[in-house]
């Protein structure tokens, strides 16, 4: 009796070969992927520093967008012009949830309300914009914000303090819009305590999210970066009072430009939902550049105190610099996220 040929192990021998091809190239493009992702960044290649850097960035959330230092994640589109318009900021403070004690009461609708002297957040970046010349709007109307040529007025938006679900569908759709035609992003304290189900809002802080806080208390920031616009005049340690906030997930792929010495707190960094703290490396302020636009962050200023000038908060002075120069970097009036 004649045997039949034996096609099936010839096949599977093809499909062996061709499944391994498949793989080998799959290594190559999740190897360029990685590379891609990691631009600008130290990475030690070849080192102990450089496994756990690579181990960090696969641990790292994909946003599913350019981010991180490199300016290439940039898109300059020429969409403003201070030489005709001069800089512009809009301060956004709505909130849907806690409202902090140093934005005062709700503001009315449409933008620039009357101001009470107990909304100090809105009054202090007001003098702080005539005193360094750019013009600040303010508003907790999101309807503001419902159009990306309404935002492209300003060359910076800044949350403050906002918090829970400040935005609707067209607000969120806009500020995207905004972020990837070249436009700037300022969050300060509670804004990380915002539109915590958008994760696109997730990485635009830096990959980062409030978890909670433990009492306020005094410590002392340590400056990382002293060569960045928003760090440059501050000395490399200064004691604050703050909430000290703890992130989950941590910032990932930025340029942390400051921290809190966990140490110095005396009450400890262990927050009131348990987060025992970030040990040696507690980032408090950092930068980013993310889907066409830049972000800069900063975890603090939780206390109107913060915004005196008679030198009876210690670190005012400090705080006010810091967010001063977040500004001014962010709307480009200065150079934004420099390396150390």
């Amino acid at each position: 009796m004649t045997s039949r040929p034996r096609p099936a192990r010839t096949t599977l021998s093809v499909v062996a070969a061709v499944g391994a091809t498949f793989l080998i190239a799959l290594a190559g493009v999740l190897g360029l992927r990685a590379s891609a992702r990691g631009a600008g960044e130290p990475t030690g290649t070849g080192t102990a520093a450089g496994a756990a850097a690579g181990a960090q960035e696969l641990g790292a959330p994909d946003y599913g967008v350019c981010r991180g230092t490199n300016a290439r994640c940039y898109h300059d589109w020429g969409n403003f012009s201070p030489a005709t318009h001069g800089y512009r900021v809009l301060l956004y403070t709505r909130t849907a949830g806690p409202r902090h004690a140093n934005l005062g009461p709700a503001l009315g609708t449409g933008l620039n309300p009357t101001l009470t002297p107990a909304n100090v957040v809105h009054n202090a970046l007001v003098t702080m914009g005539t005193e360094n010349g750019f013009t600040v709007d303010w508003t907790e109307d999101v309807t503001q914000l419902a159009t990306p040529a309404r935002l492209f007025r300003y060359n910076a938006v800044v949350f403050y303090s906002t918090s829970r679900d400040a935005l609707d569908d067209a607000a969120q759709t806009s500020l995207r819009q905004y972020l990837r035609g070249g436009g700037g992003f300022v969050g300060i304290h509670n804004a990380f305590g915002t539109e915590y189900n958008w994760p696109w809002y997730e990485g635009l802080l830096g990959g980062a999210n409030f978890y909670d806080h433990g009492p306020a208390q005094r410590g002392t920031v340590l400056v990382h970066n002293p060569r960045d616009s928003s760090t440059a005049d501050l000395p490399a340690r200064w004691d604050f009072t703050d909430e000290w906030y703890n992130l989950v997930p941590a910032p990932s792929k930025v340029r942390v430009l400051a921290s809190v010495d966990e140490s110095t707190l005396a009450n400890g960094a262990t927050g009131n939902q348990g987060h025992p703290g970030h040990g040696r490396h507690h980032p408090v302020a950092w930068c980013q550049y993310y889907d066409g636009g830049r972000a800069w962050l900063t975890t603090l200023g939780h206390d109107a105190k913060a915004f005196t000038t008679d030198g009876t908060f210690p670190g005012a002075d400090r705080f006010q610099a810091l967010i001063l120069g977040g500004i001014e970097s962010t709307m480009g009036k200065s150079p934004f996220c420099q390396k150390t």
